[in-house]
Order: structure tokens, then C-alpha cells, then sequence
């Protein structure tokens, strides 16, 4: 996914590449959870997990902690809904980017 997002960067453009790979999964499944005709307990708290990870990506500089406790949340709240597997694994493969576990800054 790095490659990707690498191929993607524009000479001289300052955007980090995995804030624009977060950006593009999260904005995906957001519109995929938009349009999932069934509703579930947990929904409105993948919403709200959703829109805070998409409010950090805009940020341009976002908090390894707080990306890896919103993936948490999203996931609990609809890991269960095998439609939306797909670009669940994307906003974590997205996440991911920013390094393994443990090693973000403090």
C-alpha cells in the first residue's frame, strides 16, 4: 500500500502519502457504511469513530494513538458486517502506514 501511495505524491507537494491513503480508505468506507441498508447497534459509533478519523487525516498530521484507538472502535462496531470487510481492512492497512504498534512517537 506505501508503493501506492508513494506513486501518488506530486513533485514538490508537501502531503505525506499515508495521510492521502488514509484519507481515500476512510472516505470509502464511510460511503460504504452510508449506503448499507442495515442497521445495527454500533452504527452510530463507527459513524462517529469515522468522521473523527477523517477530521484527523484533514489535520495532515495525525496521532498514531488516536488513529489506532479510533481502528479499534470502528472495528468492534462493525467487524461483524462482512460487507463492510473489505474497507475496514483498507482503513487498517491505511492505519498500518503510520508504523507497526508501539513504535509511534511521544
Amino acid at each position: 500500500m506505501l508503493r501506492s501511495a508513494e506513486q501518488r505524491q506530486v513533485a514538490g507537494s508537501e502531503e505525506d502519502p499515508r495521510v492521502a491513503e488514509l484519507s481515500a480508505a476512510v472516505s470509502r468506507l464511510r460511503r460504504e457504511l452510508a449506503a448499507h441498508p442495515v442497521e445495527f447497534p454500533d452504527r452510530g459509533i463507527a459513524e462517529d469513530e469515522l468522521a473523527a478519523l477523517a477530521a484527523m487525516a484533514l489535520s495532515g498530521a495525525p496521532e498514531v494513538r488516536r488513529l489506532r484507538r479510533s481502528l479499534l472502535l470502528v472495528a468492534g462496531a462493525i467487524g461483524s458486517v462482512s460487507a463492510l470487510a473489505a474497507g475496514l481492512a483498507a482503513v487498517r492497512g491505511a492505519v498500518e502506514l503510520f508504523g507497526p504498534p508501539g513504535l509511534e512517537q511521544r
